[in-house]
């Protein structure tokens, strides 16, 4: 079932995501994350399915997003395959096919992956 709703400019669908997805989303909303969007990369990657991608406002708060999402995924069986960072503009957490990027504002603003994969669907997950 996919549900449309207009967010500013943007269509976003609401559709049924992986549980990693979920899970990252839970786990990024539990540590006040900014702006947190998930593209769905299934129709224009062949081998990426999500990008989940947030914002943390400073150091201290991207290694702790990074924390808690690498916690609530080993809590549910998921391991990450690799981990570019930390750093205190950018961490990637790779889960195969499920990608969180934890940004600052400025590496955010500057590398612009939304805009990058614009071709991707922008869906909304809401935190459980």
């Amino acid at each position: 079932m996919t549900q449309l709703e207009r967010k500013g400019e943007m269509l976003q669908e609401s559709v049924i995501v992986p549980d990693e997805v979920q899970l990252i989303v839970d786990a990024l909303d539990d540590k006040r994350a900014k702006d947190i969007v998930v593209l769905d990369l299934t129709g224009v990657s062949a081998s990426l399915d999500y990008f989940v991608i947030a914002t943390g406002e400073s150091s201290l708060q991207l290694r702790a997003l990074e924390d808690s999402v690498r916690e609530r995924l080993k809590e549910n069986g998921f391991k990450p395959r690799g981990v570019e960072g930390p750093s205190d503009r950018w961490v990637l957490i790779d889960f195969g096919g499920v990608v969180a990027h934890l940004m600052s504002p400025d590496a955010r603003g500057f590398y612009d992956i939304e805009g990058l994969w614009a071709d991707a669907r922008r869906v909304q997950v809401t935190p459980a």
